[in-house]
């Protein structure tokens, strides 16, 4: 079976590196707030060309601790996609604030920014642009309106580590980026853990006290916070992996090249690269009518794929049930009946590449 994603290869391919980087830890004892943990703080802050970026425990928690930062609390309004992973959303509904949904362009499967407008209202207080599957949002008019509006921009980098818009990587366009470290992500550790950049100070030093249970000192505890630090064992970890993300991003846009060459269907829509976008393809995410037939015949010949997403935002039962509104998003709904994500990874080979394409294309 070819996977959607294979850490054994990686792991294979880097396992001196990271067996050694474990042990370290394992040597040291210090598996909370330690070296590596800091180091890559510094490192991803390096990267990013920003002040600082501080460790979480999840992508989601980056999310969560970002959004109280910026004062997010019960009566706010949030806007964000409805075509994403929950958590998205989730987080502003766990800070009592409301998420409003605006449909996505079906190009890129990211927010509309030409219908955040109207969405709009005295409530408001943030924008949640999501760089979906690798693909940068439209960031000038979202940085725009909320400039006109007064409004944090938050970006959810979840899926996009090292993509760019116009020469800026994302992250570092809002108020603050998050990113996740969940295996399976372009930059990733072996297990849950997460990171924010930004260059505001306050909101830095905010977060770095709200991921420690609200203390700044041992001890002594100013506000409410949370349990949220990044583990020693997986700073470790991706701080390997750090060193070959542009390599990584690298193979994955000549696999998704290949890709985009090789099918030759015309009822499957392949992803775009809009103008001024580096795309760093999470997920090489294809679209058509019929997917079912192509998923049960990709599944005979041991081909793997996915569906993300398959319920948006608005129709998850737990946002109906709270009456969160979901007006115009037609678009997010047919893409969520026609997306299919395809095996994509750093170390998927040409061979294996040419035989999904050659299976899709004899599918009819």
């Amino acid at each position: 079976m070819i996977p959607m994603v294979d850490l054994q290869r990686q792991y294979r391919r880097l396992k001196t590196d990271i067996d050694n980087a474990i042990q370290t830890v394992l040597d040291s004892a210090q598996f909370i707030l330690g070296p590596n943990g800091a180091e890559l703080e510094k490192e991803i802050a390096l990267y990013h060309n920003v002040s600082h970026a501080i460790g979480v425990a999840s992508g989601t928690d980056a999310l969560l601790l970002s959004l109280r930062a910026c004062g997010i609390g019960a009566g706010d309004e949030v806007i964000t996609t409805p075509f994403t992973f929950f958590a998205t959303a989730e987080v502003i509904s766990l800070l009592s604030a409301t998420p409003v949904f605006v449909d996505i362009s079906p190009e890129t499967f990211n927010i509309d920014p030409h219908k955040i407008e109207e969405k709009i209202t005295k409530k408001t207080k943030a924008i949640i642009p999501v760089h979906l599957f690798g693909h940068t949002a439209e960031m000038d008019p979202i940085i725009d309106l909320a400039m006109k509006y007064n409004l944090k921009i938050i970006e959810d980098c979840a899926q996009a580590f090292g993509a760019t818009y116009n020469g800026k990587k994302v992250g570092t366009i809002g108020n603050c980026g998050c990113f996740s470290f969940f295996p399976s992500k372009n930059l990733a550790g072996y297990g849950d853990g997460g990171i924010i950049i930004t260059r505001d100070d306050d909101m830095a030093k905010h977060i770095r006290i709200l991921r420690n249970h609200g203390s700044a000192v041992r001890y002594h505890h100013t506000i409410l916070g949370y349990n949220s630090r990044l583990d020693e064992i997986q700073a470790a970890i991706i701080r390997v992996k750090m060193r070959k993300i542009d390599e990584f991003n690298h193979n994955r846009r000549m696999n998704a090249d290949l890709y985009r060459t090789l099918i030759k269907r015309g009822d499957i829509t392949v992803p775009v690269e809009m103008h001024g976008c580096k795309h760093v393809y999470h997920q090489f995410t294809i679209r058509l009518k019929n997917r079912v037939r192509l998923i049960n015949t990709l599944t005979e010949n041991n081909i793997s794929s996915a569906i993300y997403y398959p319920v948006p935002l608005h129709k998850q039962e737990v946002f109906t049930r709270q009456n969160i509104r979901g007006e115009n998003l037609v678009n997010s709904e047919i893409c969520a009946s026609e997306v299919l994500s395809l095996p994509m990874f750093p170390e998927l080979q040409k061979e294996e590449i040419q035989y999904i394409c050659n299976v899709i294309n004899h599918e009819h």
